[in-house]
């Protein structure tokens, strides 16, 4: 069974139109419920509006890039249950480019969803911080290789200090 995709994007895409909208929510859940790159066509599942809990296990996902807009890697968290742990984390990076305009990630993705039997999805509507973890990656507050991200704020990507 497929999961249900629901999410609302910033492009005004609607299902069928075979766009590539705007970034993370279009490449990859209106991907699987839309046309993109004329893999998936599926298009009587979206319905804007009705995005809500259809159950467990829960897919996470979000997207960083080393700006707001070229994101550089995407994670997938499973939630199994309501209060549970993330209980599969993976994720996918490129080294060029955009990884939301990659159909073969985009495939990969969809596909860790399915294996998981994922009824929802939890996402966020953009990239949200660098792809560099802080303590694996780099030491310190800031990365040194996105500085970008020096002062600002992870969710909107707005200046702090």
């Amino acid at each position: 069974m497929r999961p249900n995709f629901s999410a609302a994007s910033r492009s005004g895409t609607r299902p069928g139109d075979g766009a590539v909208a705007w970034g993370a929510v279009a490449w990859l859940f209106v991907a699987s419920v839309t046309r993109v790159s004329g893999v998936w066509g599926c298009a009587e599942r979206f319905v804007p509006g009705h995005e809500r809990l259809r159950g467990w296990p829960i897919a996470t996902v979000a997207f960083y890039g080393p700006n707001l807009s070229q994101a550089t890697k995407a994670a997938i968290g499973i939630v199994p249950s309501e209060n549970a742990e993330v209980e599969e984390l993976r994720d996918w990076k490129v080294d060029r480019g955009d990884i939301r305009s990659d159909p073969d990630i985009a495939r990969e993705m969809l596909k860790f969803i399915e294996e998981h039997q994922v009824r929802s999805v939890a996402m966020t509507d953009g990239i949200i911080g660098c792809p560099h973890q802080e303590g694996i990656d780099y030491e310190g507050e800031w990365c040194p290789v996105c500085e970008f991200w020096h002062g600002r704020d992870r969710f909107t990507g707005q200046r702090v200090h």
